[in-house]
């Protein structure tokens, strides 16, 4: 009976992406007039291949974004090593994980933009790459996807599977109960990204005989290769910060810039030197503060016009994509945004960690509270989670002042990673 229920629910989504499909279209070209599709190969978002398919089996790995791509690669390369007979096809849904990925992936693997999860779109990917299994990353549960996988006969595979508390919560509904059933009892493997994550499916009924943990792949991701300029340009200033205090807050969202600013100011009262590296989630964020200082009389560096960090000038803004590993090696102190205001997720921590940094959060951290927690659970001091803007000020003073205690906060951090890759392998 609940399998009846689910098919009903998924033949009344079906019509209905089929009959916004009109509306799909004219979302992308709006998308692709404010930038946010690629400008020639946002067809691909409907479905429509820029490259034929290769002879021979195929894998498909897909990941909505940057963080979880980046996670997918340390899996791609160990199935072209293993497998080399084995075709590899990758997508990603934004345009900023497409900027950095497709420079690291190794060049055999056939990279496109996903599809949109509407009939026409889906029928048309599928019917065209034929993929022998697909690697879904975190959160894609897409029902036309899926269920369409499922009636060609492909394989599909849950890797570092989440679902946010509101996901559940909507996914659990008697509403869409029983379609999330329907769709996971079509997969072959799910392996959640931890045991709360493995609860959340059961109770949505996966069968529990597919739900395997293996790790979370954050452990495995792999440092980025810079082109040899930009490896020079943070190399020049590793050397202009080596006799300067330095922070950075990195991930940060809308509206966090005025917290990490705050900070700022008060340190800066207290070590006129310090430096504030800021890394906002989105490039254009980080120019939009660079102006608003600049307009304030405030000297900043920006990142992308490869300005140098002269003397006077206290705020360094990273407006690129790929470079967020090289500027961590840069500090020894990491502010990971993303976890200051409620309706904030947080990110991932165990980057900082892996580049040796003292690592501070905030308390809104979503699914990254696995990692937050069992750090925390190894050594109680391993990271640091303040409420606002006061906490942050006064652990960053004590943090300045004590660098003792720096040292302790980054070795705690760093056996954190090392444990974390321990349990991947």
């Amino acid at each position: 009976m609940a399998r009846e229920r689910g098919k009903l629910v998924y033949m009344v989504y079906r019509a209905l992406s089929y009959g916004l499909s009109p509306l799909v279209h004219l979302h992308l070209r709006w998308r692709k007039l404010r930038g946010l599709e690629h400008p020639l190969r946002w067809p691909e978002r409907l479905g429509r291949p820029s490259q034929p398919r290769p002879t021979g089996p195929l894998i498909w790995f897909h990941a909505v974004s940057l963080g979880e791509g980046i996670a997918a690669i340390p899996v791609i390369k160990c199935c072209i090593e293993r497998r080399p007979d084995i075709n590899i096809l990758m997508t990603t849904t934004t345009l900023s994980a497409f900027t950095v990925i497709k420079n690291q992936l190794p060049s055999c693997v056939i990279y496109q933009f996903a599809p949109v999860d509407i009939p026409a779109s889906v029928d048309t990917f599928l019917g065209h790459w034929k993929p022998n299994a697909i690697m879904l990353m975190e959160s894609e549960l897409w029902p036309n996807l899926i269920i369409g996988a499922s009636k060609n006969g492909i394989t599909l595979v849950l890797l570092n599977g989440r679902m946010s508390a509101k996901s559940f919560n909507r996914w659990s509904g008697p509403l869409l109960l029983p379609l999330a059933s329907l769709m996971l009892s079509k997969f072959s493997f799910i392996s959640p990204l931890s045991t709360m994550q493995a609860i959340h499916f059961q109770l949505l009924q996966a069968p529990p005989f597919i739900i395997n943990f293996s790790g979370d792949l954050k452990y495995a991701t792999e440092t980025y290769e810079l082109p040899d300029v930009d490896k020079r340009i943070i190399e020049d200033l590793r050397v202009q910060l080596a006799s300067r205090p330095v922070w950075m807050a990195s991930s940060i969202h809308r509206g966090e810039e005025e917290v990490m600013l705050g900070v700022h100011k008060m340190l800066n009262q207290v070590h006129p030197d310090v430096v504030t590296i800021i890394v906002p989630r989105h490039p254009q964020h980080g120019q939009e503060i660079a102006q608003e200082l600049q307009k304030e009389g405030v000297s900043v560096a920006l990142r992308s016009r490869d300005d140098k960090l002269m003397p006077g000038t206290n705020i360094y803004v990273v407006d690129t994509l790929g470079e967020l590993r090289y500027f961590y090696s840069l500090t020894p102190i990491a502010v990971i945004g993303g976890s200051f205001f409620p309706d904030l997720t947080g990110h991932n921590i165990s980057e900082a960690a892996a580049a040796g940094c003292a690592v501070l959060t905030g308390h809104h951290v979503g699914h990254f509270a696995h990692m937050v927690q069992e750090m925390r659970r190894l050594n109680p001091l391993a990271v640091l989670q303040v409420s606002g803007k006061l906490e942050l000020e006064k652990a960053l003073v004590e943090l300045f002042r004590n660098s003792t205690k720096i040292y302790e906060l980054k070795r705690k951090a760093a056996d954190y990673r090392a444990i974390g890759e321990k349990c991947y392998s």
